[in-house]
């Protein structure tokens, strides 16, 4: 339990620190989120808690399939936000663009004998 807490309490800081330097710095900011801090984070806890290399493997290589379909969603935000679309409709819109492209990348690579 003590090391869940660990985990949450440093994860929140993190994200916490990139909100506080983005109202400083945008672009600042936005390199901190850029970050693979999450992933890391994520490999080093479960590499503590089941030194498997096998899973942590599958981890980063799943992160990479994964992280393609979520980039257009940092253009889809901008642009309705820019066009006067409400925050919150512009992010819904973007997260299910990237829901659905989610899908279509977990579709596509089983075509090609890569299952996530």
């Amino acid at each position: 339990m003590g090391f869940a807490l660990f985990k949450a309490l440093l994860s929140g800081i993190i994200i916490a620190a990139v909100s506080e330097v983005t109202k400083r710095s945008a672009a600042l900011g936005a390199l901190i989120a850029s970050l693979p801090i999450v992933s890391v984070l994520a490999m080093i806890w479960i590499w503590i808690e089941t030194k498997d290399s096998a899973r942590i493997a599958d981890h980063a290589e799943a992160t990479f399939w994964l992280v393609l379909p979520s980039l257009p969603m940092f253009l889809i935000l901008p642009a309705l936000l820019r066009h006067g679309v409400h925050f919150f409709i512009a992010l819904g819109v973007s997260c299910a663009v990237t829901v659905v492209l989610y899908f279509v990348m977990i579709w596509g690579l089983k075509k090609f004998g890569i299952e996530l």
